[in-house]
């Protein structure tokens, strides 16, 4: 009997910025292929691919970037595939002193999130998808990939420390939640190589356990 086939859709920020609130900076450095096996059901489904959405956020610090890529090329040589979309100026404007400022806003990724989605469901790739997002502007392409394939579930995926969207449950088949303890045992090891071993990237020490950064400083 044929294993059903899931595909895993990664909301990258959303997710990193619920790990970030969490205050565990070595929480980042979690392996999503293995995040996203913890949510299969083991007899009957098979993980087929891994999507993460995101953006390379050139405007903070340069220690920031540098994590950013190591992690990035970390989920490449596991084989995860990320999908990248850009961040863009905005100019913001204080309600109450009418200050001015030029902020940053990531673009694409819940559009490229909508068409994947929406392009695999199309392709029969998958016959379960999990979403990993309380972004709330994915319901509509849920709704339509539901609409036309019935027979396709969707699970959303609540990233740790947040709410559950309510549009996403009500239009998902059903829902879950990614739990601190998912993310400790689904942690990568220090360093991290492809299936040849001649390729590797070493964990950014902001992504160490604390007791080893205490330890380094000491």
């Amino acid at each position: 009997m044929s294993r059903q086939r899931v595909v895993c859709f990664i909301d990258g920020l959303n997710l990193y910025h619920a790990i970030s609130a969490l205050g565990r900076p070595e929480l980042k450095w979690v392996d999503l292929r293995n995040l996203s096996k913890v949510f299969l059901q083991s007899h009957s489904e098979e993980l087929s691919k891994v999507f993460y959405f995101s953006a390379y956020a050139d405007h903070v610090a340069e220690s920031s970037q540098k994590c950013q890529k190591a992690y990035i090329r970390a989920l490449e040589l596991t084989g995860v595939a990320p999908v990248l979309g850009h961040f863009k100026e905005k100019t913001r404007k204080c309600p109450s002193c009418s200050h001015r400022w030029v902020g940053h806003e990531e673009k694409e990724t819940d559009v490229n999130v909508a068409l994947f989605l929406l392009n695999l469901a199309y392709q029969d790739a998958f016959d379960r998808a999990l979403l990993i997002s309380n972004d709330s502007d994915l319901a509509p392409a849920i709704r339509m990939v539901r609409q036309y394939f019935p027979h396709k579930r969707i699970t959303t995926v609540a990233p740790p420390h947040y709410f559950h969207s309510r549009e996403l449950i009500q239009a998902s088949t059903d829902k879950t939640k990614v739990r601190i303890n998912h993310l400790e045992r689904c942690l990568f090891p220090p360093i991290v190589a492809d299936a040849s071993r001649l390729i590797s990237v070493v964990r950014p020490i902001e992504y160490a356990p604390s007791t080893l950064v205490n330890s380094a400083k000491s």
